[in-house]
């Protein structure tokens, strides 16, 4: 092998560690038929971490992280956890993955697969051809402003509180992001925001505006939140790259998955600052959550987990070739009407997580390297 990189597998919660696996087979085939390998490592997180450890994080998993050139997730959470303290949720290993990495930039692809056109809630020819992308600040925002908390007041009621914070440095880097991937793909930049209220996102557009400057030959656009909503289900290939807030982007960014049918088809990229060495730390996962009710059946898509990992090798590994080798695969399984059960159509054969696993590991055969 010319090169070895380094991949922290953290399988996590529910249909986690199946859609894994099946991911895991296909590093594998990479591995073997490309110029670069890829060593695995393994970590707890979310409630598989706090069964073992009593921490949805612990120092541990947050040094393999580190230490790893890239980090794969699976899914986190489930019923059994709801009742933990808020500090020991599943989702708070999440949260502490992104903000002690530094993963400030998360894109959230809405990608229609020809193949998939007839499984969205919308009419096909709304969403057809559909191609965006959703950049959504991760570490700053309501999620972690300060001050925060719930408290008891004089009279016996109780006030809670979370407070919106940006700062203008914050909201320059996760424009230049979203700058830079327009001027690869449409070259159409839409920021969100609700600065006809709040005074953050105010400042927000205002630091948009001036960033526009170092690149003049990208359309900007603004547009608050709810009309956003709105136009995502409207006419949503009128988008094709979104900027937006922490809590916002959260929220779109569900809103634009389903345009394509399922949550199971969608990957994400958490991204950080690229270093002196030009190295790119990103943690990727896919959109769906830890699906318990299906867990261990069998049923569950591992597709999104691929993508993820295609996502990977073009943005940490600068593998763009080997991302459309994998993303071709895929297409190709879903053109020949292989389907897990949650984008099951009438006429589509209906297959389990490996069957399919099996169908993608096919076409790379028939693709190569």
């Amino acid at each position: 092998m010319s090169d070895t990189r380094t991949i922290l597998m953290l399988d996590g919660d529910g249909i986690g560690p199946e859609v894994m696996r099946e991911t895991r087979r296909v590093i594998g085939w990479f591995s073997r038929h490309g110029g670069t390998g890829y060593e695995l490592s393994d970590g707890l997180v979310g409630g598989a971490s706090y069964d073992a450890h009593g921490e949805p994080l612990t120092d541990e998993t947050l040094k393999l992280a580190a230490d790893a050139d890239a980090v794969l997730l699976g899914a986190v959470g489930g019923p059994q956890w709801e009742d933990l303290a808020f500090d020991k949720k599943p989702e708070r290993g999440l949260l502490g993955l992104r903000k002690e990495l530094g993963l400030f930039a998360n894109l959230r692809p809405a990608v229609v697969f020809e193949a998939l056109a007839g499984a969205s809630t919308l009419k096909t020819d709304v969403v057809a051809g559909l191609d965006m992308m959703i950049v959504r600040e991760l570490t700053g925002g309501i999620y972690f402003g300060e001050p925060r908390g719930v408290e008891e007041l004089p009279d016996g009621t109780r006030k809670g509180v979370n407070s919106l914070t940006y700062t203008s440095g914050e909201v320059e880097r996760i424009a230049r992001v979203a700058f830079e991937l327009a001027m690869k793909r449409g070259r159409k930049l839409c920021s969100v925001d609700k600065a006809n209220v709040l005074e953050c996102t105010l400042m927000w557009r205002q630091t948009m505006e001036q960033v526009h400057a170092d690149y003049p030959n990208v359309e900007l656009s603004h547009m608050y939140v709810d009309n956003a909503a709105m136009q995502l289900v409207r006419n949503p290939k009128q988008f094709d790259v979104m900027v937006t807030t922490n809590m916002f982007g959260d929220i779109l960014s569900d809103c634009a998955a389903m345009l394509t049918g399922s949550l199971g088809m969608l990957p994400s990229a958490s991204l950080g600052e690229k270093s002196a060495e030009g190295r790119v730390p990103g943690m990727y996962e896919p959109v769906h959550g830890s699906a318990p009710d299906i867990a261990g059946k069998g049923m569950a898509n591992p597709l999104a987990t691929m993508l993820s990992f295609a996502m990977m090798l073009r943005y940490s590994f600068d593998d763009g070739a080997s991302a459309e080798t994998l993303e071709g695969a895929v297409k190709k399984v879903l053109a020949g009407g292989a389907r897990t059960a949650d984008i099951m159509e009438t006429g589509a054969r209906q297959v389990s997580t490996t069957e399919i696993g099996d169908a993608v590991l096919a076409e790379l055969e028939k693709t190569g390297p």
